[in-house]
This record gives C-alpha cells, structure tokens and sequence, in this order.
C-alpha cells in the first residue's frame, strides 16, 4: 500500500475573525502577548528607575515599538528565506565587525559601535542572529547527529566571530554569540563526549584565558569569588543590588518608593542592574510573575522548535528560544551574585535600543517558523 503526502495548506487558521487576522499576519498570538506583557513590566519600572523620567520612558517605548515592527516584518517572509539568505547575513554580519575593528567609535574605553551619521549601533548585536541561523542552515544539509568535521566547521562558524566582538572588548555579547551558536549545534545532536572535552580544554586553557582579560574582567572575576574584597570599589554593584533585592521582602516596598536608585546607591539601576530596582519595589511576588511570563515565553519557544518541520527549523527555533533563557539567567544570577557581572541587559526591560529590536528580531523568525506551518495529509 502506498500513502501519498502533500501540501494542502499553510498554517492551520484559528477560529474567529481576529485569530484569522493575526493568522493572515503571520502574528502568533500568545507568544506575542507574553512579549508585550514583559515589555509593559518593563516600562513600568524603569519610570521609576530613572528618576520618573518620563522622557527615557518614552524613549524605551519607541524602540520597543520599532522592535515590534521589526518582528512583525520578519514574521512575513518563510523559514525557506532565512535558510536561502544565512551565509549572505553571516558575511555582513562579518564585515560590519571588521569594520568596528577599523572604524569602530570609542566610548567608555571600548570600540563596539559604527556611526552611521543618523544613528550609531552595535553591529555585534546581528551576530546573535546571524551565528545560530549561519549553524542552523550549515546543520541542514549534514547528517546528523554531526561529525567531527561538521563540529569544527560549526565552531569556526562562531568562534571567529566571537573573537572579533571579545577584542572590542565586549565580554557580554561574545558569550551570547557563543551560546546561540552553541545550542544550534546542541540541538544537531551534539554527543556529551565532545561536550566534556570541550569543557575539559577550556579548563585547560584557563590560565591563559586569565592573562588575555583585560584588568576590569579580572577584577569582576575577583568579584564574583569574594564581592567584600573591595566594598566600596569593585564590588560595590554588586553589594547595593543585593541590599536592595534583601530589601523588597515578600510584596516589596511598593512603586517609586525604592530607595536604593533613588538615593543612587544603585549604579546602573536603568539599564544592567534594574531587576534589583524592580526586586526591591515589588517584592518576591512581583519577581515570580515576571520570572513566570519569562519561563512562557521560553516554554512557547520550544513548542515551536518542536512543530519545526525541517532540522533547520527545529534548531534556529530551540537555540533562540534557550538563548533568550541565557539572557534572563546571566542577567538574575550577575544582580544576585551567583554569575560575575558581564554587562547583560534584562531582556525587555533593561533600557536600551539595539538590545531590545535585536530580541524581538529574533522573535520575528520565531514566529515565521511557527506560522508558516505546512499541513501534510495522506
């Protein structure tokens, strides 16, 4: 008996007119809900994270709104596009961090952005997509799970990059690259035995890691391991975000009354540092919802990762979806003290605009995975 397969539609279509709406939009609704409940969170404590400054307030919320147009845009075109258009992104991508190499603006002791007259932007920021969707497609046309040769092609793939974006120097972002293109290779079926000699040669080569850092990275790894080292120096972030996540109790101070920020005890309260703000003027109970609508937001991503159709699908959809988990985890635990602090904003809510547009970017893809579903029937 022979059962013959084909196409017969796109995306089931929900019921009712408005789920057709977002349907013929490409727009997955519960995923982009959850985006938008977060990015509402956000501005609502950064209003008081900044002072009430409500000028930065409507800052934020421009950029988010560019953001979501950037997602929806990206939603449109089919996975078939991002696959067909990796290596053309993966070589731009490159060459915009050439660039910053040559051309690159100084701010802050670190040459990270280009200025394009109009605006100035991190061109490392298109590297997080452009690893995992570079990875993804390479990953499409191997067997799997990968070999030896496929491993170091796929590592060639995102250490060099990474290389480029640790020099400027800009140790946050090179460790996200890392981990988007890493989980693209994981999610190809990566064995546990390269996996524990990766682990072992980066242990090995640690002392010279050590050596290569710059004197801030040291003094941040110093930090980590005993933040009363220098209370009143180095470890003085880390110090007054602890104080003032101790400090919300159960239901929190309430909103705008913190003290911490508004006395500046707090540096960065706005932008690395604002989950302490909104720990300490919310509480426990406030910090387990947004840690909710975090943990459904990565849930949804890996339900789309999963009703991928094609390996390429299944791995850019998985390492998105886990690499936005690394973001909320590197950015809790460095505030909290149990990761050093490397510079990671708190996704959709730390202020700041490149960050934000490149997450939801990457939503976009999410969602053209999600909604450009084939229905087979035999």
């Amino acid at each position: 008996m022979t059962v013959n397969v084909s196409v017969i539609s796109s995306a089931p279509k929900p019921v009712g007119s408005w789920g057709a709406w977002f349907a013929r939009w490409h727009f997955d609704l519960v995923l982009g809900l959850l985006l938008m409940a977060v990015a509402g969170l956000g501005l609502f404590v950064l209003y008081s994270a900044t002072g009430q400054s409500l000028g930065m307030v409507i800052s934020q919320a421009q950029r988010l709104v560019l953001g979501l147009v950037v997602m929806v845009v990206l939603a449109q075109a089919p996975p078939e596009f991002y696959r067909a258009a990796a290596p053309w992104f993966y070589g731009f991508s490159m060459l915009l961090l050439v660039a910053v190499a040559v051309l690159g603006q100084h701010a802050k002791g670190a040459q990270r952005w280009l200025d394009l007259g109009v605006m100035r932007f991190q061109p490392s920021e298109l590297m997080k997509l452009a690893a995992p969707i570079a990875v993804a497609a390479y990953l499409q046309s191997r067997h799997l799970p990968p070999s030896f040769g496929t491993i170091l092609v796929s590592l060639a793939l995102i250490m060099v990059p990474t290389g480029l974006i640790a020099i400027q120097p800009d140790l946050g972002t090179a460790l996200l690259v890392v981990t988007a293109g890493v989980l693209a290779l994981f999610f190809g079926g990566l064995r546990w035995r390269w996996i524990i000699l990766a682990v072992g040669a980066v242990a090995a080569a640690a002392p010279l890691l050590w050596l290569k850092l710059h004197d801030y990275q040291r003094n941040r790894l110093l930090t980590f391991l005993d933040p009363e080292r220098d209370p009143l120096g180095a470890g003085y972030h880390i110090t007054q975000s602890k104080i003032a996540i101790g400090s919300g109790g159960l239901f929190g101070k309430g909103w705008l009354m913190g003290t911490q920020a508004k006395l500046d005890f707090l540096p960065e309260a706005h932008t690395d540092f604002i989950f302490a703000v909104y720990s300490e003027e919310l509480g426990l109970i406030g910090v387990l919802l947004l840690l909710l609508l975090y943990t459904a937001i990565v849930v949804r991503c890996l339900v789309i990762s999963m009703r991928g159709q094609d390996t390429f699908q299944r791995l850019l959809a998985g390492s998105l979806g886990l690499t936005f988990f690394i973001y909320v985890f590197i950015n809790c635990g460095m505030v909290i003290g149990l990761v050093p602090v490397v510079g990671v904003p708190l996704p959709l809510v730390s202020y700041g605009g490149t960050s934000a547009v490149t997450l939801l970017a990457g939503f976009g893809i999410l969602m053209s995975v999600q909604t450009h579903r084939k229905l087979l029937t035999s």
